[in-house]
């Protein structure tokens, strides 16, 4: 009756009557009007300003300012292979990979012993590098064995997958300034035996590390690695401008270098036992385990119930399922490392399977939440049933996914708020994610992946909201149990303890109060924007070489909130006269 009124609303005359309304009723309800033009304008506004507080806290605190990259990846490309010939592998390779990575095992080591405070900025100019650029070449085609990420991608080749094992196999790390850290070259797995053995020339490998054999004096070898060597030899001094100590490793097959390392009292073996793991730790890998388990079985357990009792959307868990499959594959397609081969074939099996596997427990996961939230807060997702019916170009859509571009910028600038105060304190600068160094290629993977994590999230947080609903029976008592649960992990072990405290407890009440007041599509566009622009490698320097990267990530988000605010206001002019009252 009701709904039949003039200005009747079907899904709150449901609602009150304690029927669950259907997905196609929940979809139609709300508003089919566009967002009024001040609040269209205003969240607009706020979006682009927090984008560029965030960028001038982000450039502030990026510690790749500091490192001084100067050489692209296709030049310290170049220098690889002038390394790899003149230390006699220049034959031609069938194939090769590179990126960059962070010497983990030196950051641990000054973030728990070093402790160097104030002097990050000299840390991170001298040597030893923290960023490292890893190049490896091989006779035949690399084929990843391991998978990638939260998207399970395969094909994504690494410094050690595929594991370097093959004969004429080369590895080298070099520093951003393209200087020899490490090297393992494999031999021939069979060649006849010599009659004598050939006395090593080391002096190439330390002229290729920028160094002076001189400045070292003869230690006794500590370290074996996988390439059979006939000469091993050994090296203590300190590195080059420091007081740091260096033990230098160096090996031999025949004369020809096999092995060179530059290691330090942090370096650890990574085919040796890990060291013990902290308290903090160790909750957190509890704590992950424990949620995971709990979202698999509990997930599993209530799309189960909803299936079968008729109560699920399966055709929108069909339709989310299909395009999170499709978006796996093209993100198989841009990251994994694909040639025309029979290998090409394996991997694209393994493409699909991951991407049944991920698609699935998408499916999963929505067949269990959507129906209680269909039936408890259906305002939560009604343009998220809009948007799974096809209709992109609602103006529910576009306020929502304005809506979430805001909310993700503010928790970013939150972050970098929280970090600027940790890094006074005496914390390392921010360090973003070397994915975006590696090239266009990586980095539209990157997006495209973060694409998915920020779905799965979504759902895994409203999982959460929606058991503790169900427990304690109140949304907001919820929702603040909901910020407990997810900061706690964040803040052990923090020598900052009430600023990281804040911080998160900010950052997880954004979460909260977007998954309550405004659903689905706002709080996934806002974990996506947050994950992305957290990883980007802010700068001011326009003539830097990963400078148009960074710019195109983030103008990537502005094309998205124009689009979102062009779709919101739905055809309304802007330049009306309510708009200046």
């Amino acid at each position: 009756m009701a709904a039949a009124l003039p200005g009747g609303d079907p899904l709150a005359a449901a609602l009150a009557a304690g029927e669950t309304p259907s997905p196609e009723m929940v979809a139609a309800a709300g508003s089919s009007e566009g967002t009024r033009p001040r609040i269209a304008v205003s969240c607009l506004f706020a979006a682009i300003l927090l984008l560029a507080l965030s960028a001038v806290l982000a450039r502030r605190e990026n510690g790749l300012e500091q490192l001084k990259l100067t050489y692209a990846p296709e030049i310290l490309v170049h220098k690889a292979e002038e390394i790899t010939a003149s230390l006699g592998y220049g034959e031609p390779a069938a194939d090769r990979a590179y990126g960059f990575w962070y010497d983990d095992d030196f950051l641990d080591y000054l973030d728990k012993k070093d402790r160097p405070g104030a002097a990050w900025s000299q840390v991170l100019a001298e040597r030893p590098p923290l960023l490292r650029f890893w190049y490896r070449q091989s006779p035949k085609e690399l084929v990843a064995t391991d998978f990638s990420g939260m998207s399970l991608t395969p094909g994504v080749v690494t410094f050690s997958d595929p594991p370097e094992t093959f004969s004429d196999m080369v590895n080298l790390r070099l520093d951003p300034h393209g200087r020899l850290v490490y090297l393992l070259a494999m031999p021939p797995e069979r060649e006849p035996r010599a009659a004598t053995v050939k006395e090593p020339d080391w002096q190439p490998l330390f002229a290729a590390a920028g160094m002076n054999l001189a400045d070292f004096h003869a230690a006794l070898p500590s370290w074996n690695s996988l390439a059979a060597s006939d000469t091993q030899a050994a090296w203590d001094g300190t590195w080059p401008g420091t007081a740091r100590a260096l033990h230098i490793e160096a090996a031999a097959w025949r004369g020809k270098p096999v092995f060179f390392l530059l290691a330090g009292p942090w370096t650890y073996p990574s085919r040796m036992p890990p060291p013990p793991e902290t308290r903090s730790e160790k909750v957190g890998r509890v704590f992950g385990i424990c949620f995971a388990l709990l979202l698999f079985a509990g997930g599993s357990w209530l799309a189960y119930r909803n299936y079968f009792r008729g109560k699920a959307d399966r055709r929108g868990a069909l339709r989310l399922a299909v395009a999170a499959f499709l978006l796996e594959l093209v993100i198989f397609v841009v990251r994994g490392h694909l040639s025309f081969s029979g290998e090409a074939l394996g991997l694209l099996a393994l493409a699909l399977s991951t991407g049944l596997f991920v698609s699935s427990i998408l499916w999963m996961l929505y067949l269990a939440l959507e129906p209680y939230v269909r039936s408890k807060w259906p305002q939560t997702i009604v343009s998220w049933s809009r948007l799974l019916a096809g209709d992109f170009r609602d103006p529910l859509v576009g306020r929502d996914t304005l809506f979430g571009i805001v909310l993700g910028a503010a928790w970013t600038f939150v972050l970098y708020t929280g970090a600027s105060f940790d890094i006074g304190a005496g914390e390392r600068p921010v360090l973003p994610n070397t994915e975006i160094l590696d090239g266009v290629r990586s980095t539209f993977g990157m997006w495209l992946s973060n694409a998915v994590g920020a779905v799965f999230g979504t759902l895994s947080f409203f999982f959460v909201l929606v058991l503790l609903r169900v427990l304690v029976r109140n949304r907001w008592l919820a929702a603040v149990l909901f910020v407990v649960i997810f900061a706690f992990p964040k803040v052990l072990g923090s020598a900052h303890l009430l600023t990281d405290l804040t911080m998160w407890s900010v950052v997880y009440a954004i979460a909260a109060f977007a998954v309550v007041r405004f659903g689905l599509i706002t709080l996934a566009t806002a974990v996506f924007t947050a994950n992305m622009l957290l990883n980007v490698p802010f700068t001011t320097d326009l003539s830097s070489w990963y400078a148009p990267g960074a710019i195109c990530l983030i103008l990537s988000f502005v094309a998205i909130a124009l689009w979102a605010f062009y779709t919101a206001l739905a055809g309304q002019r802007l330049l009306k006269a309510d708009l200046f009252e």
